[in-house]
């Protein structure tokens, strides 16, 4: 098949590139040729535009950032709407606001364009192995045509309902994932405050009802004191940020999720947002010192 992927970063080059393992033709679209440069040394084409890349697809995807950035991506002067044919599809696979997977599939929708909001997780490990967890919101027919597509990207494949129902099933997903990322950093500075070694707190948790994905992944880098090379913590702030606006829309209150933000909005003020999300333990065990 056809492909077109746009966003090639962290987790957009190892997943366009399982999907080039596959047979499948590839065109991409990134603002920095450094970062298409491997994508084409494997036999992708490069163009200079999303609309030139969606001219040469049936499928493209996206893996951008922001919610700002979806829109401009597909609906802008040079987006994939101008260059589109009817019939083909978008597939977003970042974390952005359902509100914004709405109104594109809406304007892609009056064009004949169709449109899944699929947001995954299982970071760059889950992109390089093809491991992620995929979920996925749209029309189910549409869903169906491109899951042989899916399965060349993840393990986990799950068809959530319309339109922006991926996306809320994402933020769910970094809700409970960032306030267990809190309450882990808490725990290990606690059991250092009491002169009990972190390491072995974990080891003991990870075999009872607290184990976690968190736990195993950011409780060994918060104890390694392994902050780089990770998931930007930059980017769980905008994620959260989506959480909380969906949370005051509805009128719902999240208290652990409004602390956690605190914390998350201090390590950006400090300069830390680059760092890995695991630096939050330097943060909680900076304000014991601070009572101290």
């Amino acid at each position: 098949m056809k492909l077109g992927f746009i966003g090639l970063g962290v987790m957009g080059r190892p997943m366009a590139l399982n999907l080039m393992k596959r047979g499948h033709e590839m065109a991409v679209y990134a603002r920095r040729a450094e970062s298409a440069a491997p994508l084409v040394a494997a036999g992708a084409r490069a163009y200079p535009t999303p609309a030139e890349v969606a001219a040469n697809a049936q499928v493209v995807f996206t893996v951008v950032t922001h919610s700002s950035d979806v829109e401009q991506v597909a609906l802008g002067d040079d987006g994939v709407i101008r260059g589109a044919a009817r019939g083909s599809v978008l597939v977003d696979m970042e974390t952005i606001s359902p509100i914004t997977a709405r109104k594109v599939a809406q304007a892609l929708g009056e064009k004949d364009i169709d449109m899944l909001d699929a947001p995954v997780s299982g970071g760059p490990m889950g992109a390089e192995g093809a491991t992620l967890s995929i979920m996925v919101g749209g029309k189910p027919t549409v869903f169906e045509r491109v899951r042989p597509l899916f399965e060349c990207l993840g393990k986990t494949i799950v068809h959530m309902g319309d339109h922006g129902a991926g996306q809320i099933t994402k933020a769910c997903n970094q809700l409970a994932l960032l306030v267990t990322a809190e309450g882990t950093a808490e725990a290990l500075s606690l059991a250092k405050s009491c002169g009990v070694d972190p390491a072995k707190v974990r080891e003991v948790m990870m075999g009872g009802v607290a184990s976690s994905r968190v736990l195993e992944l950011f409780g060994k880098r918060m104890i390694e004191r392994n902050f780089e090379n990770g998931i930007d913590t930059r980017l769980y702030y905008k994620d959260l940020n989506i959480v909380l606006d969906l949370a005051h829309e509805l009128g719902l209150a999240l208290p652990a999720a409004a602390l956690t933000m605190q914390n998350l909005n201090a390590l950006i003020g400090r300069g830390e947002g680059r760092n890995d999300l695991s630096t939050l333990i330097r943060l909680v065990e900076g304000m014991g010192r601070g009572r101290d």
